[in-house]
């Protein structure tokens, strides 16, 4: 059986690499970052939770890469560049069969964003993944959730509802045929944090916020803290390519409150969408816009028609939820 110490030793410690913000990682009380001059530093923390935000039994490669996924999608929300992160792990048992790929699908998603794994601890638990991850930013330059401003077109990043789709199947919901879960599922347990988008959108875009709870909840954060509205037209969603197969009713209310997607969601001014699509473009990821903030307060949602919705959405919460 393996020790905490022989387990961090194993699976977690590495050389730091050349040109590293850590200037200390692994092994010692506290690590040390050296972040750029006259930059600001981004840190966010997210904790996963068996039963609660993936499946018992899950793939130990696909949450190892999801755990540090979720993380950087909050850096990327607000233009910061990965630097590093910490990793807080209660395991039922050390399992070396389990901890071998679970560090691999991390740290896979950490080099390929020159992300240095810099400490964190372990323990006995019900299995529980928390991790801190820490960007930086040049100071001023942050996208933050209280800037939208009326007149802003609203856009999304990639495509949603296809984990909400995949959650449903994989619970039993709904039925989806083999091959429809084959395309669907990697959304749901292999999300892509749009870290490019997010440093392209610096200077560009006025708010942004992830979309992990539902596009309607996750733009209410936006509005209230901006103190302002929007009409987001639902038919405009980009609907992930299974989700696009199914009826439209099943289409909006994924799209508008399904969850798991860790797209960006963002405002910019509407004579800067040339801009928008140039820094789309640069980082290789599709954008949509799907509507527009207002004055007056409150989320008003219309057809391709402009007529008005009636939709009954809620976001995830981790209290209200069962």
């Amino acid at each position: 059986m393996l020790s905490e110490f022989d387990l961090i030793a194993r699976f977690f410690t590495r050389p730091l690499r050349p040109g590293s913000a850590a200037a200390l990682g692994v092994g010692d009380d506290c690590a040390l970052l050296a972040p750029l001059t006259n930059r600001q530093l981004a840190i966010s923390t997210d904790m996963l939770v068996e039963g609660r935000h993936f499946f018992p039994g899950a793939d130990p490669r696909l949450l190892g890469h999801k755990s540090l996924a979720v993380n950087l999608s909050d850096l990327a929300a607000m233009g910061a560049r990965p630097l590093a992160f910490t990793l807080a792990l209660a395991l039922p048992a050390a399992d070396e069969a389990w901890l071998a790929p679970f560090a691999q699908g991390m740290l896979a998603l950490a080099d390929s964003l020159d992300c240095e794994l810099v400490g964190g601890d372990t323990t006995k638990g019900p299995l529980t993944v928390s991790i801190t991850v820490f960007g930086e930013l040049p100071p001023g330059m942050a996208l933050r959730r209280a800037a939208a401003r009326p007149g802003d077109d609203i856009w999304v990043s990639g495509t949603l509802g296809d984990a909400r789709l995949a959650l449903a199947a994989l619970s039993g919901e709904m039925a989806l045929d083999g091959e429809s879960l084959d395309v669907a599922a990697p959304r749901l347990h292999a999300p892509t944090p749009r870290v490019a988008l997010g440093l392209a959108l610096r200077g560009v875009a006025h708010a942004a916020i992830d979309i992990s709870d539902g596009l309607v909840g996750d733009l209410g954060h936006i509005l209230k803290q901006s103190g302002v509205g929007a009409t987001v037209d639902v038919d405009a969603l980009p609907a992930g390519p299974i989700l696009a197969c199914q009826r439209p009713e099943l289409q909006r209310a994924y799209c508008m409150a399904g969850g798991d997607d860790y797209e960006l969601c963002f405002t910019a001014s509407s004579d800067r969408r040339d801009d928008v699509l140039a820094a789309a473009q640069a980082s290789a990821t599709p954008v949509t816009r799907i509507g527009v903030i207002e004055t007056a307060t409150g989320l008003r949602l219309v057809d391709a028609a402009g007529k008005p919705c009636s939709l009954s959405l809620t976001s995830f919460d981790h209290f209200a939820t069962p």
